[in-house]
């Protein structure tokens, strides 16, 4: 039953029930409909009532309905809110908890509104790549006006019931409830009291204007294009806002629609419709069950109180589990600790945390020298230096000390979880935990799971990655996992280009013109060349045949480590991140080029973009096919949340798509062709070569 029927005395109360969220299915507005039609034959009824069961009153469309015939098929939602609209009766729509999106609209379309305290109110549409759909561009400015209403619709952003109701001459709540426990008893009354009112007061007949609407609009415009300049709902918010002042009702609904379908169908909304759905499915593993019992983490043991140490740490403290910081030296944990204070105090000082919530996570933290100290911990996490003895040795002591049942994880980005897993007695207890630096500010967390890894152990980190606020995705172990074994073929491309005639700032420029936050050059001078440098000396050992430019090893035998040396592939003046062209650098690669015998060509931006992004696009194949990633979804999110992807784009399984995995083949097979590249990587993975031979997506 998606939405329950009761009569209580002249009230008709219809309720909406489609857990989670009461999503808008075909089912739920069918029921809806259904309801508003008995109530309406029914003499006996005066007055309607309409709410939702559990903890929502309507989160709006359902997701299950994405992409599918049965979100257009009628009655759609836009029918629904006519049937209210046309309603004989009056109806009263009792808000609670969540009202978002079609809910919200929904609430519109009623004669009446009243909200219990708490109710986050939203049209989050604009995040989808859309605009409201059934008439909240139209309504919501009718009663909130226009400039509360365009900021809602324009950022997506909720905004809780009080705040709203508190707008002086607001009409969208008539009356707000003295508590969520009131509230049905309240919006009964006020039924009752309205059971005879006519005419019925209706949102689309109030009067929609702005004292001075060019300028507002202009000015709206202007904003809008500079904070959303790579997507176009916003604007076309604008218009549908400008519209409602402007044009009769009917006609501002159907620009409103015209608009909505016509979003619909641009690739950034596929882009971040896709990225909705992919960050949903991320949480689901699918051996493991959602009923999976979870182990039970009170507390939290960090070893090492470095960069990544005390960014991992932050996580925990900002969420109010208690942290104790392991580290070999005193010095060390002095200025570990000195840094996650620095941290905090400058959020106190921009206004972002108060100083008594400050206090409060520092109150948590404690700090040792002795692995005897973490005896008690429920979850261990190491952050100490990527090398496997180091790692060994880390082990090693924390099966000797760590109590039954604890979860011992690793942060190491490229090591073999199922080797660090062997050096202890317990491997079901082990996981890879890698964190991305800062680790305290980005949100992605590889969950590395190892043949051994408890399911329970998996399904517990799932769960705690959502309370420290992070995007959790599970890889399977290789060298790299998801993320890092992708960026390897990226940056040996990056690499390639060099050799063949680009610089380092026509690559980074390019890749950034694309929508990379930061291009592979300046992203190995953030993060420090000299790791690079230890992974290829490892795989020249382990993977002897695998063909690198010889570019970056110069560069470190340089001493030019990136920004913390203040010299990479850049150079960089004191106190400051501004990544200068490097003449030294660039001579450096002439001459280079000049030993290999290559005569330098002129490379175009497209070539350079290709070349990056289907080398992430034909690993990211392989890592599929390997079973590493669970599903082309999850590669997404990885570099949408971790490595500064455009996230209008979709990542890079979604955008490979888009392209079409015909045109990313073809592409592959030129670059196979071209002497200085590596002939063996460009042959597509074989998934990429069935998926493109069938017509098929990733998805």
């Amino acid at each position: 039953m998606t939405a329950e029927y009761k009569v209580d005395g002249a009230i008709a109360v219809i309720t909406l029930n489609n857990p989670p969220v009461n999503g808008l299915g075909l089912a739920t507005r069918r029921a809806i409909v259904d309801a508003l039609d008995k109530a309406q034959a029914d003499a006996a009824v005066k007055a309607i009532v309409i709410t939702g069961a559990g903890k929502a009153f309507s989160g709006g469309a359902d997701i299950n309905e994405f992409g599918k015939e049965e979100a257009m098929r009628e009655p759609n939602l836009n029918s629904v809110i006519n049937a209210l609209d046309n309603c004989s009766k009056p109806t009263v729509a009792a808000i609670h908890s969540v009202c978002m999106g079609g809910g919200l609209e929904l609430a519109l379309g009623c004669n009446y509104r009243v909200a219990a305290p708490g109710t986050l109110v939203a049209l989050p549409e604009v995040k989808l790549g859309l605009l409201p759909g059934a008439g909240g561009t139209q309504r919501l400015p009718r009663v909130l006006g226009v400039e509360t209403a365009l900021n809602m619709i324009v950022s997506g952003d909720s905004v809780k019931s009080e705040m709203l109701g508190a707008i002086p001459g607001q009409k969208l709540f008539d009356k707000l409830a003295a508590s969520p426990d009131s509230l049905m008893d309240e919006a009964k009354a006020l039924a009752q009291q309205v059971a005879e009112a006519r005419p019925l007061p209706r949102v689309r007949d109030l009067p929609c204007k702005h004292p001075e609407g060019d300028a507002y609009f202009q000015f709206a415009r202007n904003m809008v294009k500079g904070m959303a300049k790579n997507y176009p709902a916003p604007a076309r918010c604008v218009d549908a806002v400008e519209a409602a002042t402007r044009k009769k009702f009917d006609d501002g609904m159907a620009l409103e629609r015209e608009a909505f379908v016509e979003l619909m169908w641009t690739a950034e909304s596929r882009a971040l419709r896709h990225l909705f759905m992919a960050e949903r499915a991320a949480s689901k593993i699918a051996d493991v069950p959602g009923d999976t019992p979870l182990r039970d983490i009170k507390s939290v043991g960090v070893i090492g109180a470095g960069t990544m140490g005390g960014g991992i740490s932050m996580n925990f403290l900002n969420a109010g589990v208690p942290v104790t910081i392991l580290e070999t030296k005193q010095e060390a944990l002095d200025r570990g600790v000195a840094t996650i204070k620095k941290n905090y105090e400058a959020q106190v000082k921009k206004g972002k945390l108060k100083q008594e919530k400050y206090e409060e996570r520092m109150a948590l933290l404690s700090t040792t020298l002795a692995y005897e100290d973490l005896k008690n911990a429920d979850l261990i996490i190491e952050a100490v230096f990527e090398e496997i003895g180091v790692k060994e040795a880390v082990f090693t002591q924390l099966d000797a000390v760590a109590k039954p049942g604890a979860i011992l994880a690793s942060n190491t980005s490229t090591l073999d979880v199922d080797k660090i897993a062997s050096f202890t007695k317990r491997p079901q207890d082990v996981v890879g935990m890698h964190f991305f630096s800062p680790a305290n500010v980005m949100k992605l967390l590889e969950v590395v799971r190892g043949k051994a890894t408890g399911k329970d152990v998996l399904a517990t980190v799932m769960k705690l990655a959502k309370k420290i606020k992070k995007t959790a995705v599970v890889s399977g172990v290789c060298d790299g996992f998801i993320g890092n074994r992708m960026i390897e073929q990226y940056s040996r491309q990056a690499g390639f280009l060099l050799d063949e005639g680009a610089t380092p700032q026509q690559v980074d420029k390019a890749i950034e013109k694309f929508g990379f936050a930061m291009g592979p050059f300046r992203m190995g001078d953030l993060a420090g060349n000299d790791i690079g440098w230890a992974i290829r000396k490892r795989r020249a050992v382990e993977q002897p045949d695998m063909k690198y430019s010889a570019t970056a090893d110069k560069l470190c035998e340089l001493g030019r480590f990136g920004q913390k040396t203040g010299a990479g592939w850049y150079d960089y003046q004191a106190g400051k991140r501004d990544a200068i062209p490097s003449d030294l650098v660039n001579k450096m690669i002439e001459e280079h080029r000049k030993a290999l015998g290559i005569t330098p060509r002129k490379i175009s931006d497209e070539e350079i973009v290709q070349r990056l992004v289907f080398a992430l696009v034909n690993e990211g194949a392989h890592i599929l096919e390997d079973g590493i990633a669970g599903k082309s979804g999850d590669i997404d999110m990885v570099y949408l949340t971790g490595y500064g992807f455009p996230i209008w784009r979709g990542g890079p399984m979604h955008y490979a798509g888009e392209v079409g995995l015909f045109n990313v083949v073809q592409a592959m097979q030129r670059f196979a062709r071209n002497p200085n590249d590596d002939a063996k990587f460009w042959q597509p993975a074989p998934l990429l070569a069935k998926l493109a031979a069938e017509g098929k997506q990733f998805s």
